[in-house]
């Protein structure tokens, strides 16, 4: 099970990372970044309801549910590679001033990562109080997707607020326009 779950997230990563790559600069990085969340969200969202409507054994020896359920895994590896995990990493290059770049990006970074262990040790917490509590495996797990699909819409309307969109724009414009608003001086 652990290979075919690598494979599907490999099928699936790596051509998000392609169409990032092939797109970035037509569709803009805050736009891609939103769109990723917006669907993660709904593959979320998704998954959670499916899984939240089906008893446990009618999801395992369904092969039509079972695909289901493998496609909208995959469509949700897709997003996060063509939106958030990719974009997080080009938009702080691009937007701090370069005398502080280095450093400002590897906060960034290092945010990002203490943000991936809470998620995980957050998804682990949340399932096993739900569980532990008595509630059934499904409701657990049901009520862990609907956090996560929330917090891919938390991430979208924070995109869309504060985040500046570099397409089109070299790193001197970007660094002359945050200095012309006074933002780097310290």
């Amino acid at each position: 099970m652990a290979k075919l779950q690598a494979i599907i997230a490999i099928c699936s990563t790596i051509p998000g990372y392609w169409a990032t790559v092939c797109l970035i600069e037509r569709v803009g990085r805050v736009k891609i970044q939103i769109m990723g969340f917006l669907f993660m969200a709904a593959g979320m969202f998704a998954i959670g309801g499916l899984y939240s409507r089906h008893d446990c054994s009618q999801l395992c020896n369904d092969r039509k549910m079972i695909l289901g359920f493998k496609f909208l895994y995959g469509l949700t590896f897709f997003f996060s590679n063509f939106g958030p995990n990719t974009t997080t990493f080009i938009v702080p290059a691009e937007l701090f001033p370069a005398r502080f770049r280095s450093t400002c990006h590897g906060i960034a970074g290092a945010a990002g990562k203490i943000g991936a262990l809470i998620g995980s040790v957050g998804f682990l917490g949340a399932f096993k109080s739900c569980y532990e509590k008595g509630h059934t495996q499904k409701i657990a797990m049901t009520a862990v997707l609907l956090i996560m699909g929330g917090i891919s819409l938390v991430g979208a309307v924070v995109t869309h607020l504060f985040t500046p969109e570099t397409a089109g724009r070299s790193l001197e414009e970007n660094e002359s326009e945050a200095e012309n608003k006074g933002e780097t001086k310290i």
